[in-house]
């Protein structure tokens, strides 16, 4: 079976700066792949071309096999690829439920030629999302602004699974987090991949890498290096590698 994403010769230049240097990558179905590299590796320009906020330079995208190009992020979404960035793009004064179905309400017919929003079987839908992730929130119609830091990923990734996304990437989730929210993003991610999604990590945290990827990519000076299982890691030898570009 051909993997869910695969890059083949990626390359990205702004200007006469090349970011990215003939990238091959291929993301496995149902995988947690940590891309990790110091500021300046790639990371970014690489997860941009990913989720469609970018075109690449040169090389080809593969999604299940067949070349495929993405015009905007709400392509990539619409193909299955959803990026939770670190901002997590929610409106925070608006409620659970509207974050969560934003641009994707689901409406029900009132007369034959005009429907409504559909509000209950949103509101039991959002709940059902957060439950799969075991994040329970009595009030749907809270604003977001008042959720902690590991909740609003939850509505983040509510928001990918309405899509159906197979591939959910996530961008330092848990940076400025503390230990107690980080611990539940780190669940989410396990509760993701139990599921059989494919989640792409980008991570500065190499505790969290090792906690929960099951394959790491490292950037270096936009190039691949690196690509193994993290089986066998511990997260001061993976800093390492990192650093260095090389394996221990």
């Amino acid at each position: 079976m051909a993997p869910v994403l695969s890059l083949r010769g990626i390359e990205k230049s702004y200007g006469a700066v090349a970011a990215l240097k003939g990238i091959d990558l291929d993301i496995e179905r149902g995988e947690v792949l940590a891309l990790c590299g110091d500021n300046g590796a790639g990371k970014s320009s690489l997860v941009r071309i990913i989720s469609g906020a970018q075109e690449p330079s040169a090389g080809t995208i593969l999604l299940d096999g067949e070349p495929v190009s993405f015009r905007s992020p709400q392509d990539a979404l619409a193909k299955g690829i959803a990026t939770i960035y670190q901002d997590l793009a929610l409106a925070p004064r608006l409620s659970i439920v509207q974050n969560v179905f934003m641009g994707a309400e689901l409406t029900r017919p009132l007369l034959p030629f005009l429907h409504v929003l559909d509000k209950r079987r949103m509101e039991e839908r959002a709940r059902g999302y957060l439950s799969r992730l075991s994040v329970a929130v009595e009030d749907m119609h809270r604003p977001v602004e008042r959720l902690s830091g590991g909740q609003r990923q939850a509505v983040a990734i509510s928001r990918a699974l309405h899509w159906n996304a197979q591939v959910v990437i996530m961008d330092e989730p848990t940076a400025a987090l503390g230990v107690k929210e980080t611990a539940l993003v780190l669940d989410l991610i396990r509760k993701l991949h139990a599921e059989g999604r494919t989640v792409v990590l980008i991570s500065h945290n190499m505790a969290d890498v090792t906690a929960v990827a099951t394959r790491v990519a490292i950037l270096k000076s936009g190039r691949k290096v690196i690509d193994r299982p993290v089986a066998g890691l511990d997260a001061d030898s993976l800093a390492h590698m990192v650093m260095t570009g090389k394996e221990i």
